[in-house]
């Protein structure tokens, strides 16, 4: 299917979002849409899909005027759209997930609808259980049960917004497989990304955008440098790694293990040190997560000691590891992180120690004003917190952490961002660490973990490796280890980390 937008505007207050866009994508074609968080992508391809309206302007598919209203509407005219977190309902069943959206009655033959869903899985080689709970499948398998209800309910349009953050290498393999299929089939698939090297493979198209205009545009071979200008307009360096200056123990963990549907782990052990960085890679599903959460006392440990600054806190709560100088930032910023309805003002207030029974606005809408300035958030104080970008999301969750800190947790902390809004979390990070605070973190982007880490710990099917210097350690090296290769070289017998 042909798509077209023409002169497309869209404004939030006084934000021009999507200032006068042209844009026309012909069918059978992978099309890139390259920007920093904040240009005003996913708004573009929200009106696209019906989750909201633009201001003026027209859609157009296969050549004809359409008016989308919502999301039913998009799909009736056969445009989908795969968010960044899959809309689905993680405690129920893959079936009945698969089902959402359809037209008829309330009593769907489920037998026909089960080798509907059987048939097109097979065809793309996706291996999903109808009959399994969507909360036990990964990011990757639920991007696929996604693909599949949107394909089952008739889109001709795909369109995925940073579908590649969070899931693995062969995770992404197997979509961008998939994507291939579906556009020699003649669909035309929107790929919304940050990430040049996966719009370089992938796409035969990109289109730029900057501060809500469309920039530029470009064909294969693609000229990195000069993608890189029209999204920021400027050349953008990660810089040189750097190296921890390691103080006292801040954590230990000692003879720890842990349980999961998926796996067991024991006699893990393990020191962290003021001021250092350490980083979890693993395919998700691994271990990591749990991990991480014990680490903050979110899941206890069922066996072994978890000590923070010399005291003992195993089988503590969170509340005990928070007074003691944890904080934990989960990767589902607006489901666990942030909530939504409330202000950036109402955010940093509640973030406050309780002083007195009312609440001071006036200072409150002074303490937003002065974050908002201290970490960049392109927002007010009266801003709705579901009303920023990921980016800026990001960026008001370490402007909620205390200080000082001993330990910082974080979930994919860039999951979803731009190069320079990378580079800025990483310096508010590093921050930390100077003021002495040691931190450990999860992420997809093997080479994130590997600029950023001072150690990595690789999470496999349970087994936890040793902590790898992350200066001696290479990209291909870390993804043999998630892969499940190399791993006897490692001395792994007893699944032991030692300092």
């Amino acid at each position: 299917m042909n798509v077209e937008l023409r002169n497309i505007h869209k404004h939030f207050g006084k934000v021009h979002a999507n200032n006068d866009i042209h844009l026309n994508i012909p069918a059978g074609t992978i099309q890139g849409i390259l920007g920093e968080n904040g240009a005003g992508k996913s708004t573009l391809m929200k009106i696209l899909s019906g989750f909201i309206q633009a201001d003026s302007g027209e859609i157009l598919l296969d050549n004809q005027p359409v008016i989308i209203h919502s999301p039913a509407d998009a799909i009736h005219h056969g445009v989908g759209m795969l968010h960044q977190d899959p809309l689905d309902f993680p405690p129920m069943r893959v079936l009945d997930n698969f089902l959402l959206g359809r037209a008829g009655g309330l009593f769907p033959d489920r037998k026909t609808v089960a080798r509907d869903f059987t048939r097109l899985a097979a065809q793309f080689d996706f291996s999903l259980d109808p009959d399994s709970y969507v909360d036990s499948l990964t990011v990757g398998e639920r991007q696929q049960l996604e693909i599949l209800r949107l394909l089952w309910l008739g889109a001709r349009v795909l369109i995925l917004d940073e579908p590649t953050t969070g899931i693995s290498a062969s995770q992404k393999e197997k979509l961008f497989e998939t994507l291939r299929k579906l556009a020699g089939q003649g669909m035309s698939i929107i790929f919304v990304s940050h990430k040049l090297e996966d719009v370089e493979s992938l796409c035969g198209a990109v289109a730029v955008l900057q501060a809500g205009k469309l920039v530029g545009e470009a064909r294969p071979p693609f000229p990195t440098k000069k993608l890189v200008e029209m999204m920021f307009g400027r050349e953008i360096s990660l810089g040189a790694r750097q190296a921890a200056s390691s103080g006292r123990s801040v954590l230990e963990l000692r003879g720890v293990a842990l349980e999961d549907i998926r796996f067991q782990m024991s006699g893990i052990d393990l020191d962290v040190r003021a001021g250092e960085v350490i980083g979890l890679a693993g395919m998700e599903g691994s271990g990591q997560g749990a991990f991480i959460r014990a680490c903050a006392g979110l899941t206890r440990p069922v066996g072994g000691r978890v000590v923070l600054n010399g005291r003992d806190l195993t089988g503590k709560s969170y509340h005990v590891f928070k007074h003691g100088g944890v904080s934990f930032l989960p990767a589902s910023r607006l489901e666990e992180g942030l909530v939504p309805g409330l202000s950036l003002t109402e955010h940093f207030v509640l973030a406050e120690e309780t002083r007195g029974i009312f609440i001071d606005r006036t200072a409150g809408h002074k303490l937003a004003e002065g974050r908002i300035k201290a970490f960049n958030i392109r927002g007010t104080p009266a801003s709705p917190v579901e009303s920023l970008s990921g980016g800026n999301q990001q960026r008001a969750l370490l402007a909620l952490l205390k200080s000082p800190l001993s330990l910082v947790l974080l979930e994919h902390p860039t999951r979803g961002l731009d190069i320079e809004s990378v580079i800025y979390i990483w310096s508010k990070l590093k921050e930390r660490c100077k003021q002495g605070a040691a931190i450990v973190f999860i992420s997809s982007d093997l080479e994130e973990v590997l600029q950023y880490s001072d150690r990595v710990l690789v999470f496999f099917s349970g087994k936890v490796s040793k902590p790898l210097e992350a200066s001696k350690t290479t990209v291909e090296q870390l993804g043999n280890l998630i892969g499940g290769k190399d791993w006897e070289s490692l001395d792994l017998e007893k699944a032991h980390v030692k300092k």
